[in-house]
């Protein structure tokens, strides 16, 4: 029965609100961006706007590419030659695809050069490495998380510590996994990891771009001042972050009687505006594309438009084993760590942080 009663259970979840300007120099815009590494779905709403300029238009095609390699041996990401390849001349980017962080073996790798392992307890024994149990794995502990400093690894290739690891991966316990890998290459050299990884099943991808134009949006009425809203005056920012909800899932605003699906409306007070202009971005997106996305977007109001705001909603893949950071994130009914700039024409901003019950507050 206390089973039964904790499925019944709604999971909890946890959104953080806050409110800066970019001309702050306290401003932590850049780093929370920065450190949210594993991006599945970026979105972007601009209200009173029927055509992108050709700069954001440009900007949107060129978030890619990644790659999705086929059975690749762990020992692979640790070998001198990926090293020095890829992870010192770089940000190199991999997640483990079609994995469950909460029943299967997941590996991520960070752009720092952190290798993160979240395994089963036995898979775990059996690597005879040294790591740690997951937080959130109850009384039982059936998950153990490994964390591998590859740049540490490299100054010292000789060490006992790197013969044990690659033993591990290549003879004790050869690990394989479907991999999604990213480059954000810092010189003038363009990426190899197509011929890099040439004797693998190895895929080039462009993320997939849906750009549409939302007419007679209704939409809540902000004050970029008033975070908690003011009553008959302005809309609060949680009644935003459920109302880009429904606009990014396309439900009706309209709270129609004879609507049966959804009984949401837009909160009020509210405005209804001509046209708003709504991007969607999915595939394996980088957090320095979303940079530069965020970057012109605070530039958007450099000249005059008629709308008072825009947002850029960003949601993480929901089995990477990290959030933000190294912080580790995990399932159970949900999964979710996403984050919601609302950018206002006097440059200030709301951010919003939301991560379900596995997984800490955000920073």
């Amino acid at each position: 029965m206390a089973t039964l009663r904790r499925l019944r259970e709604a999971p909890r979840h946890l959104l953080v609100c806050e409110k800066s300007n970019f001309g702050n120099h306290k401003s932590r815009h850049w780093h929370l961006v920065q450190t949210h590494y594993y991006n599945y779905r970026v979105s972007f709403l601009i209200p009173e706007c029927g055509i992108l300029s050709e700069e954001l238009k440009n900007l949107v095609m060129q978030t890619g590419p990644y790659y999705f390699v086929k059975n690749l041996p762990l020992y692979e990401l640790i070998t001198p030659e990926f090293i020095s390849t890829f992870i010192k001349k770089g940000s190199c980017y991999a997640l483990t695809y079609n994995t469950n962080i909460d029943e299967d073996n997941t590996v991520a790798l960070l752009p720092n050069g952190k290798l993160i392992l979240s395994l089963d307890k036995d898979t775990y024994e059996e690597t005879g490495l040294q790591g740690h149990p997951s937080q959130f794995s109850g009384r039982k502990i059936m998950k153990f998380i490994v964390s591998i400093d590859l740049m540490e690894l490299s100054l010292n290739l000789d060490s006992k510590k790197y013969e044990r690891i690659s033993w591990s991966f290549k003879e004790k316990k050869p690990l394989k996994f479907d991999f999604l890998l990213a480059w954000h290459n810092t010189g003038s050299e363009e990426s190899t990891m197509m011929s890099y990884f040439s004797k693998y099943q190895i895929q080039e991808h462009q993320p997939k771009v849906a750009l549409s134009t939302v007419r007679d949006l209704q939409c809540p009425v902000l004050q970029s001042s008033e975070l908690e809203g003011a009553p008959e005056v302005s809309c609060q920012a949680l009644e935003l972050f459920d109302w880009l909800g429904a606009v990014f899932s396309n439900v009706s605003l309209n709270n129609e009687p004879n609507n049966f699906i959804s009984t949401y409306c837009c909160p009020q007070p509210s405005t209804v505006v001509a046209k708003a202009y709504l991007c969607t971005i999915t595939g394996f997106i980088l957090p320095e594309k979303i940079c530069l996305l965020l970057e012109h977007l605070c530039h958007y109001f450099d000249e005059l438009k008629l709308a008072p705001w825009v947002t850029l909603s960003v949601q993480g893949f929901a089995d990477s084993p990290v959030s933000w950071g190294k912080n580790e994130h995990g399932f159970w009914k949900g999964g979710e760590h996403l984050y919601n700039f609302v950018i206002f024409n006097n440059q200030d901003y709301w951010l919003q942080m939301a991560v379900g019950a596995n997984d800490h507050c955000p920073p």
